[in-house]
């Protein structure tokens, strides 16, 4: 998903120059998360940009960047470790809390999720953690070394071969590794902790999510990944981890501005660059898409502009007849409202007045059908409709509605 990226560089713990992309929302912002990838991994895999996204959506501005070494940073590869990426985390975190905002989310996916609960304690800002498909044992990455952990541990260097890929790996990876022990780090986190793992991940067994939830105190919560891989290559996979993480997250944040405590009412629309008619909405604490069917060549990821119409025609019409009805002392029964829309002739409106019907102009015509539980009398129908009708967005809809329009110019942000 295309989103409002700066591009970011900043000074690793060797000095390096370090590339990062910080994802952020169109709208108000809610807090910053650090992101920390895989093994060997960068910023750019498509699962992490997946999870970003999902995360921007709910007012999360995200940074995910290359550890040393890796991606577009500087460094290299072969001088780093795993205490050198935890090293890197803190002086990403350095960078958000003197330039925007100290990260209030670690997210580490594979050894990034075993990095960020080794950095949690150092971060006083932070306050959750979640990982996925995490090891509970930071030497669980030397298993991909295969035959060269041998050489490695004898010549003091060899090439590795990582999904296609060859690094070199100095003995210092190695001894560094064995001595961490992130279950030690789990057990005093006392920060809020999500675990994410797929339970037939063939790269870090789903043991390793029992170690973790087992060596954590709480609170702490588990959500299974189903029939993920590792990588979360399917992207359907990404973003429901994504949404489970921003979800668990609000939790321990400060909600959106609700909508009443202005004296105008917003919303705020803006395209997330998905597809090609995805907007992003934002109405107050409630964030949700508005798009197009997808055989109009949208995505079908949330109402369209005319559902949204008649949504408002339906909840309008249900809440004013229940406000009638309390008002009346009625026992009214639950109200249902189903809201159609279509373009009809004018001539074929048979709600429309002679001089309306004249000529072959099309009108959008709204039919709504009220339902109520129970037995409702004749005269109480007539009373029905004549309330319904005097629901606000009817008469809006029904009268010209006056709209103001003014164009600004935005500075564009940088790698959008």
């Amino acid at each position: 998903m295309a989103f409002n990226t700066q591009r970011l560089q900043f000074a690793g713990h060797s000095g390096a120059t370090l590339a990062g992309r910080l994802d952020l929302p169109n709208g108000p912002l809610r807090a910053y998360a650090l992101f920390a990838h895989c093994f060997t991994c960068s910023k750019d895999l498509a699962a992490a940009r997946r999870v970003a996204a999902e995360l921007v959506r709910e007012g999360i501005a995200v940074l995910r960047f290359d550890f040393t070494g890796l991606g577009s940073s500087e460094g290299e590869f072969a001088s780093t470790n795993f205490s050198s990426n935890v090293a890197d985390l803190l002086s990403a975190a350095d960078y958000l809390r003197h330039h925007y905002q100290a990260p209030s989310l670690l997210i580490g996916h594979s050894l990034g999720g075993a990095a960020v609960l080794a950095v949690a304690k150092d971060i006083p800002e932070v306050r959750a953690v979640a990982t996925i498909g995490a090891p509970a044992d930071v030497g669980h990455v030397l298993k991909n070394f295969g035959a060269s952990l041998e050489e490695i541990e004898k010549s003091g260097a060899a090439e590795v071969d990582l999904a296609g890929r060859k690094f070199l790996v100095r003995k210092q990876f190695v001894e560094d590794t064995r001595t961490q022990r992130i279950k030690d780090a789990v057990a005093t986190l006392k920060k809020p902790l999500l675990i994410l793992h797929a339970p037939l991940d063939q790269t870090v067994g789903i043991e390793n999510a029992t170690e973790i939830f087992l060596a954590a105190r709480h609170p702490k919560s588990f959500v299974s990944l189903d029939k993920a891989d590792h990588l979360l290559t399917n992207l359907e996979d990404a973003a429901f981890a994504g949404r489970i993480i921003s979800g668990w997250l609000t939790r321990y944040l400060a909600g959106d501005e609700p909508q009443g405590t202005r004296p105008i009412e917003h919303v705020r629309l803006m395209e997330t660059g998905e597809g090609k008619f995805q907007n992003a909405v934002q109405a107050g604490s409630h964030r949700l898409f508005a798009d197009e069917p997808e055989n109009l060549g949208g995505l079908d990821s949330g109402p369209s502009p005319y559902d949204f119409l008649s949504i408002a025609l339906g909840a309008c019409t249900s809440m004013t007849l229940r406000l009638y009805a309390d008002h009346k002392k009625l026992t009214l029964g639950r109200i249902g409202v189903d809201v159609s829309h279509a373009k009809i002739h004018a001539k074929d409106c048979a709600e429309c007045t002679e001089s309306e019907r004249e000529g072959s102009a099309r009108i959008d015509h709204f039919e709504r059908v009220i339902s109520i539980d129970g037995e409702v009398s004749e005269e109480l129908r007539s009373k029905i409709a004549e309330i319904a009708g005097k629901c606000p967005v009817h008469r809006t809809l029904e009268t010209a509605a006056k709209i103001k329009t003014v164009v600004k110019s935005e500075p564009q942000a940088i790698g959008r």
